[in-house]
């Protein structure tokens, strides 16, 4: 398989990859939270010529990064980003992790400290599918939330009308944003119809100071 066609079926696969993608400058630097095997970091080199780290916290997706020639660190990011200095990176990515944080508000404090812009991903609970398994009494199962009530990692799920309100009361400013289905971005109704969320977010004004319990 050419280069070409890897950078394809990634973007086939995550078409959130491409939208991420076109928001990230040639050249920048980022840091990819919950990176996993390291694809996303993996893609934005090869298309954006990004330099970059992720941060696991498992070994087998640690030796899948090393594998694919990334850059990564292992840390647990429910204890925050103090070994990062402030303002280190162009980017700190949160992909589809958002859901699965413990604390939300701390995680997007410590995103936009280390870096100057954030971009987010997050699966949309609003999307009229999930509110009809929930009218008809189960919790929703789909390609955007593929879990059962019983395994799922997701404890913080949110709508695109939740995740705009926290930004706003937590002094984030919200520069761009993609609402997808699939590969089809949707325009009209979108927290309605849309199954995933890609946001671009800077600091407005400092986050609340987000204490551990």
């Amino acid at each position: 398989m050419t280069r070409e066609d890897d950078n394809f079926a990634t973007s086939a696969s995550r078409p959130d990859f491409a939208a991420i993608a076109g928001w990230v400058k040639p050249g920048a630097k980022v840091l990819d939270l919950g990176c996993g095997d390291g694809s996303l970091l993996r893609y934005l080199n090869k298309t954006r010529k990004t330099r970059g780290y992720g941060v696991e916290i498992s070994d087998e997706n640690i030796l899948a990064c090393t594998k694919n020639d990334v850059n990564v660190l292992q840390n647990d990011l429910e204890t925050g980003l103090s070994g990062f200095e402030s303002n280190s990176f162009d980017y700190v990515i949160l992909s589809q992790t958002l859901q699965a944080m413990r604390h939300s508000e701390r995680i997007m404090n410590e995103m936009l400290r280390v870096g100057r812009e954030a971009i987010v991903t997050f699966p949309n609970f609003g999307y009229w599918r999930h509110r009809l398994e929930l009218l008809n009494g189960r919790m929703p199962v789909s390609g955007a939330l593929p879990y059962q009530w019983f395994d799922t990692p997701n404890i913080h799920l949110c709508t695109i009308a939740d995740f705009e309100k926290f930004c706003r009361d937590y002094g984030m400013r919200i520069l761009e944003r993609v609402i997808m289905n699939s590969s089809d971005i949707i325009r009209v109704l979108p927290n309605w119809r849309g199954t995933l969320a890609v946001y671009r977010v800077e600091r407005e004004t400092s986050l609340r100071d987000i204490k551990a319990p």
